[in-house]
């Protein structure tokens, strides 16, 4: 049977007759493009919410209950992520613990810089502050859990004493176990919850919130000649999977998030294919973060600048992501991000 997507289009942020709301958010959508991809490639069709209604009636059971589910979860509201009110686009801060990430390796690998650094990000405003301990960059060396472990419990334990909600950034179960005994809430695995077999059971045992990222291939290798057949049909895919993979493990819709990994095992076309795509993945009925920041698309579409230099076109990016619907985007720039969210939501008021 062909595969079928829906990507919303047409996002406003007024009333109109026939639009649904975008996962229960500030934008409605009125028209669909309908993907249909089998071996002979992939089909696409714009119409309207009434024109694909109109078709549904033509078509067998199997694709009328598909069709339904993915159009149900575009505009299925999302509930709380960690007690965070998705109804603003919400900043998750990044605070890496490492000598070697790269962008801001070694800013803040000791661990007092690491807390000040994070109690400073709460001040300043962010609704998360996610915590790594491993450099996830192109070309990465794993690190040994007991270093992981001492890198980021020490600064997640007083975070959380503090109030900040905290995001463990990490592939090894007993990370994510240590940290949510620390106070962590979330977990955001660049694998999806693949890389460690305990991990998915971990994740189910909790009560955190779950952020499942797509990653072509890992980091140390994942730049060597990434391919896709569609890239953004073939990561859509692939995280279906692990939503199911979750559900299957007792792990509730309500508690997923999912990140397309722009820059994790992609090439430009490969990211920008997705950027271009991102409110298809509403139709996997999860929050959608997206993280951009700094990343080496920018400088190859500008002039090669260095990572702290990215900052206007990571903005450019993650304003285009928010313009999708995206609930959440990862930060480093945390001021610039607090004052560009601010205006975006004047241009942008909440659907009566």
């Amino acid at each position: 049977m062909p595969q079928f997507y829906l990507r919303p289009y047409g996002l406003l942020t007024a009333h109109h007759h026939g639009s649904l709301s975008l996962g229960g958010g500030r934008f409605r959508f009125s028209g669909v493009e309908l993907i249909v991809r089998d071996e002979t490639g992939v089909d696409r069709s714009a119409m309207g919410l009434g024109e694909l209604r109109a078709w549904l009636m033509l078509q067998p059971p199997e694709v009328v209950a598909r069709v339904e589910a993915l159009r149900d979860n575009l505009s299925r509201p999302r509930p709380d992520i960690a007690g965070l009110d998705l109804g603003r686009p919400r900043l998750m801060a990044v605070l890496n613990v490492t000598p070697d990430s790269f962008s801001d390796g070694g800013d803040f690998f000791d661990t007092d810089a690491a807390i000040n650094h994070g109690l400073a990000l709460l001040a300043a405003g962010a609704d998360i502050i996610d915590v790594g301990g491993e450099s996830t960059r192109p070309g990465a060396a794993p690190v040994g859990l007991d270093e992981e472990l001492r890198r980021v419990v020490p600064v997640v334990s007083a975070l959380a004493a503090r109030g900040a909600k905290v995001s463990i950034d990490t592939r090894h179960a007993a990370v994510m176990r240590a940290a949510l005994g620390a106070g962590a809430t979330i977990i955001n695995d660049i694998s999806g919850l693949t890389a460690d077999r305990e991990s998915l059971k971990a994740a189910a045992e909790s009560q955190a919130a779950i952020v499942l990222m797509h990653m072509q291939g890992e980091p140390g290798t994942m730049q060597h000649a990434p391919h896709y057949d569609n890239a953004a049909l073939d990561v859509f895919d692939w995280l279906e999977a692990r939503v199911g993979a979750c559900h299957n493990a007792g792990i509730a819709a309500s508690r997923l998030v999912v990140d397309p990994g722009i820059g994790f095992g992609k090439s430009l076309p490969h990211n920008l294919e997705i950027l271009r795509a991102l409110s298809l993945y509403h139709g996997l009925g999860a929050a959608l973060l997206l993280g951009v920041s700094r990343k080496r698309f920018i400088g190859m579409l500008s002039q090669e600048e260095p990572p702290k230099e990215r900052l206007p076109g990571t903005l450019a990016a993650s304003l285009e992501g928010l313009n999708q619907g995206c609930q959440i985007v990862r930060v480093h720039d945390l001021a610039a991000f607090t004052q560009a969210r601010a205006v975006w939501e004047g241009l942008h008021p909440v659907c009566p």
